[in-house]
């Protein structure tokens, strides 16, 4: 069994165990030699990632008394069971145990000293419990057909909602509605002016809100009663619990009318989208700061009045395009980014998720709002229509729920990092923002989102991963101790949505090498798949920040062809001798799927698809992530069983059915003679049941993905020469295209295809060259 087979194996187990991947597993032991590994050392962790055999912590964690570390409690301190003492595993600080630990021996051992849980969840039984929000903001300039289907869909979450949560209403159009839930009979509302930009303090004062209306903040040790762990009214009447205004406000949204205001030809609906989310932030904020809470907004439109505006009302002038921001042409853009960026920085300090549904066939802004989801953690979905089976069933799967029947999502999370002390915290890039923690771990190298060791999250679900970066700053030539390890423990506190506060925590920690003697063990610790995701949310990132997109390519390819002059064997100027290790050897074809992935190339998609897709990118696991930059090809034909194939021209066979999954599409392709077969209707004649077999089994193994996915991927059915075949064409390599059809490879064997794109061939060529030679 091969050295990189065993690490395959071990990596799987830690991601199982503790919902992590290193790009590193085995870590250089000093700043220069880490540098040279190209990949820096970084992680991929999922904070709730499932685990359903973890035991129910019903007590509060153990920290380490030094007040700069502050770790908690782990399997891998050191014990003295017999002094009841423990030594940190981060500062090396003596620690007493608390006196509830007294019983503790060797056979007796409390479970966060057990090797097995170096993952485990505390709840905090002394805090209190505070149910949910959810704030929806509805757009309703939209058409009558898409208002009742929106309506339905709203009207269909009350029910799926836990009883105890609170909700409110704002709905907007050129005019913003704040609806009163709490009275019978009459349906009141305060309406707000669509081109004003208002403060906190004055949506505070024309809601009557914050009198006295702040959060329950009793001391730690008292639990409020029931009633007191809600804020006093005025506060309750725009937020109230569901089962006490699920009917009322059933009955609201059913009576909502499309805006009234008139529309002239030629122009846009006036739509303050803006505004509208402004005063949601001020009334969360206002009324209960500090608690978790969603603010759903359902767009339809882009912004066309008041702050936040994207486009003004006359239809002749489109919304923006890549095109139009590259000339610098893009009129409110970047006045309309700092908006929603600013209102984005309030809400997540006092812990709201804003999520945007954005349904519409033209762009809705949504590249200006996206610092809302990213920033905060809330769900970003896009699609064409609110009547469309895409939207309503990703919007069900919001309010999806465990085996054991609670909500799979939480609320205000915060993450904190702590480190050994040969290592330093150069930043994380996820769906989250600093939560501003400075100690001395802080790295000067900043990736992402840096200088700070604590990430807050408004809302995480149990795919939501954050990638973290460190820097090994152990100077070159002092000697790590023999067989010494480095230690990182993740702390993630959060609002469970029963209302609890739970603390999950997990401790890894790998062996330090020197690479003057060692390199081959650090080599085949590489994981090339978390290493992948990890350079396409750095190259994302840099994409978003630096606006340039030729430069991030250059960037790709060199730390691309550094990696292979480091790690690959070879003849200096032959690169015929070049070969890479095992567990290296995908690398470069995920890094080609990925130059060629619509996270770099803007080519044919618009801004707002483009932040859609980044946004995933950001938040997704490892699995997902991969799917996303290089899809998965999957063949069936009559005459073998399904299986994986190439993404590649030549898997595009006339007797065979390809299903695609890109995870934000499904897509199952006819080659050419089993379109003209299910064109002819054979597969409805008996003695075909084998073909109408073949036909219905893609279409079973693409309902697993459409059965699970958040959100929902788009589906697509198509076959050879079909309009719609296209989304398979820009993705499989092209091996072929007209211009080497014929010759070299092209004995007629799959499907040419019409680009001028390199091949992962040519492409491979070319990096053999530049890594052999020394010039680069």
């Amino acid at each position: 069994m091969s050295a990189a087979q065993t690490y395959q194996d071990y990596i799987q187990s830690q991601e199982d165990r503790d919902g992590i991947r290193l790009s590193w597993n085995v870590w250089p032991s000093s700043r220069l030699e880490a540098t040279r590994m190209v990949v820096p050392l970084s992680a991929l962790y999922t904070p709730l990632k499932e685990r359903t055999d973890l035991p129910p912590i019903q007590y509060d964690h153990v920290m380490c008394a030094r007040q700069s570390c502050k770790a908690i409690l782990n399997p891998m301190c050191q014990v003295d069971f017999r002094a009841k003492l423990w030594v940190c595993n981060f500062c090396f600080n003596r620690n007493t145990f608390p006196p509830q630990y007294s019983a503790i021996s060797e056979q007796n051992q409390p479970a966060e000293l057990i090797p097995q849980f170096s993952t485990l969840e505390y709840t905090i039984t002394r805090a209190q419990t505070v149910p949910p929000i959810f704030l929806m903001v509805v757009d309703t300039c939209v058409d009558e057909d898409e208002l009742r289907a929106l309506k339905e869909s709203l009207q269909m979450s009350l029910s799926l909602l836990p009883p105890n949560a609170l909700i409110g209403l704002i709905t907007y159009g050129k005019m913003i509605q704040v609806h009163e839930l709490g009275c019978e009979g009459i349906s009141r509302s305060y309406v707000f002016r669509g081109t004003k930009d208002y403060t906190a303090k004055q949506v505070q004062e024309m809601l009557g809100l914050g009198k006295g209306a702040a959060a329950p903040q009793g001391p730690s040790g008292q639990r409020p009663g029931g009633l007191g762990s809600q804020p006093i009214p005025p506060a309750n009447k725009f937020l109230q619990p569901v089962h006490k205004c699920d009917m009322s406000l059933t009955d609201l949204l059913g009576e909502l009318q499309r805006d009234p205001w008139p529309v002239s030809t030629g122009k846009r609906p006036l739509r303050s989208t803006g505004v509208a989310l402004g005063i949601a932030v001020g009334l969360l904020e206002s009324s209960y700061p500090n608690c978790g809470g969603r603010i759903m907004s359902f767009i339809g439109g882009a912004c066309s009045q008041g702050p936040g505006q994207v486009v003004d009302d006359e239809l002749k002038h489109p919304i923006r395009s890549h095109h139009d921001i590259e000339k610098d042409n893009a009129k409110w853009m970047k006045k309309a980014t700092k908006f929603y960026e600013t209102l984005a920085k309030r809400a997540a300090d006092n812990g709201h998720a804003i999520d945007m549904y954005s349904c519409a066939l033209d762009q809705t802004g949504l590249m200006e709002m996206k610092s809302c989801p990213n920033m905060t953690g809330g769900n970003m979905v896009m699609g064409d229509s609110f009547n469309s089976a895409l939207f309503k069933q990703t919007f069900q799967r919001v309010f999806s729920k465990d085996p054991k029947g609670e909500f799979k999502m939480a609320f205000n999370a915060t993450l904190e990092v702590k480190c050994s002390r040969e290592l330093k915290i150069s930043g994380a890039i996820g769906p989250c923002i600093t939560g501003g923690k400075k100690d001395g771990s802080i790295s000067e190298v900043e990736i992402g989102i840096g200088n700070t060791t604590s990430w807050k999250f408004c809302a995480l679900n149990p795919s939501s991963t954050v990638a973290t970066f460190f820097e090994v700053t152990n100077q070159h030539g002092a000697p790590i101790p023999q067989g010494g390890r480095g230690c990182i423990q993740f702390i993630t506190s959060y609002q469970h949505a029963s209302g609890q506060r739970r603390v999950r925590v997990t401790t890894v920690a790998r062996n330090w090498a020197d690479p003057a003697t060692a390199l081959p063990h650090i080599a085949a610790s590489f994981d090339q798949e978390a290493a992948a995701v990890l350079m396409a949310r750095m190259a994302a990132w840099r994409a978003d920040s630096t606006d340039e997109g030729a430069d991030v390519l250059r960037w790709v390819d060199r730390m691309l062809i550094r990696l292979c002059q480091k790690f690959g064997e070879f003849v200096k100027d032959s690169s015929e001798s070049f070969r890479l290790p095992e567990n290296f050897s995908l690398y470069p074809q995920f890094m080609f799927h990925l130059r060629r992935s619509q996270f770099l190339q803007v080519f044919n998609n618009s801004p707002d698809e483009t932040s859609f897709y980044r946004g995933c990118l950001n938040r997704e696991d490892l699995t997902n992530c991969l799917i996303m930059v290089q899809p998965i090809l999957y063949s069936y034909s009559l005459q073998l069983p399904p299986e994986p194939v190439l993404l590649d021209t030549s898997s595009i066979q006339p007797d065979r059915i390809l299903l695609m999954d890109t995870f934000f599409q499904i897509l199952i392709f006819h080659g050419e003679t089993i379109a003209q077969w299910r064109a002819a209707g054979y597969q409805n004649q008996p003695e075909y049941a084998n073909l109408k077999q073949l036909l219905e089994m893609p279409v079973a193994d693409a309902q697993d993905a459409l059965l699970s996915r958040f959100p929902v991927p788009r589906y697509i059915d198509t076959e050879q020469g079909g309009s719609q075949a296209r989304f398979l064409l820009c993705k499989v390599n092209p091996s072929q295209t007209h211009n080497n059809q014929g010759w070299g490879g092209g004995s007629g064997d799959g499907a040419p295809v019409l680009t001028d794109d390199v091949s992962l061939q040519v492409f491979m060529e070319h990096l053999k060259k530049l890594s052999v030679t020394t010039q680069s």
